[in-house]
């Protein structure tokens, strides 16, 4: 099959990356990781979630966060919204899109909004008609694609469904997770093809954990299926609060050098990028977790001491 000439990244670190790391970083801090994302090329970038703060601490300030990236025409930032309330937090921030996130999964349903995948449309349905009513474009997120943390496996028919629900409901594009990142190519192949069944195949994105080793293939494999919209996280960030054990996500250098190899296009400029990358590393005291940045800073190194 064809791979896109071009793929769209939606860097999901400043949200989805950072709300699982033990550091927790300012707003500032936050509204900064995001302005650098921005400088490196990319153009959607989710920066932030207006979710209950005793639930996710490593959020709070998402007001703050936004308020600092208002004047920055070249990005368009999103965030998190799990309700009318957070909707509503969004909007007096003046946020442009924002995301709903249900599962394919009715346990993980509950442990992560505590409500059924039936109540959670529905509830999302309301959110979507305001946000459209006040100009607010609106994302989906699918979790638990391939496998849940809780029930094991997923039924490819479930994702589909509800991956259609959501469109329906108002969702311009939905993002289909593999939260706990233990799905393989013909996992992958199957849900894709049966959510392209559903809805056109330009609604949908990937979102790809790492756990097992397996997001870039996955990613290639969707590509193959026809998906041209990756999401993935600077350094490697991320993790679930809900879903013990996931790894980080696909990282966006990793994901960026990949595709530049395979002469696809992504407007995201690789080395600022790394250098992004290591920035936010040394914030959370720790290494990045992708592989391109530990590569690059590792020939960087030896280029300056052979000097």
């Amino acid at each position: 099959m064809n791979i896109p000439r071009r793929v769209n990244i939606v860097e999901v670190g400043p949200r989805d990356g950072l709300q699982n790391e033990k550091t927790v970083l300012t707003p500032v801090q936050r509204a900064d990781l995001a302005m650098r994302l921005a400088g490196c090329g990319l153009r959607r970038i989710e920066a932030g979630s207006f979710v209950a703060e005793k639930m996710v601490p490593q959020m709070a300030g998402g007001g703050e966060v936004f308020a600092r990236l208002k004047n920055n025409g070249a990005a368009r930032f999103s965030a998190l919204v799990p309700n009318m309330r957070g909707l509503e937090d969004a909007l007096r921030a003046g946020v442009g899109e924002v995301a709903v996130f249900a599962a394919a999964s009715e346990t993980f349903s509950q442990k992560n909004i505590n409500c059924s995948i039936a109540e959670s449309v529905q509830r999302f349905a309301q959110v979507a008609r305001a946000a459209h009513a006040n100009g607010v474009a609106v994302r989906g997120y699918v979790s638990c694609i391939a496998g849940c943390p809780y029930e094991g496996g997923v039924k490819t028919a479930a994702v589909a469904d509800l991956t259609a629900r959501l469109v329906d409901i108002g969702c311009g594009e939905v993002s289909l997770g593999d939260t706990i990142g233990v799905g393989t190519v013909p996992v992958v192949q199957k849900v894709v093809a049966a959510a392209a069944k559903m809805v056109d195949a330009s609604q949908l994105a990937v979102h790809f954990h790492d756990t097992h080793g397996q997001a870039l293939v996955n990613i290639r494999a969707a590509l193959e299926a026809g998906v041209a919209t990756v999401d993935s996280a600077v350094a490697g960030l991320g993790g679930c609060p809900f879903a013990p054990g996931a790894a980080g996500n696909a990282a966006t250098e990793d994901v960026v050098y990949m595709l530049r190899g395979m002469d696809v296009a992504t407007g995201v400029d690789l080395q600022p990028l790394v250098d992004t990358a290591w920035h936010v590393s040394r914030l959370l005291k720790r290494a990045p977790a992708s592989r391109t940045a530990r590569a690059m800073a590792a020939l960087t190194h030896a280029g300056t001491a052979a000097t």
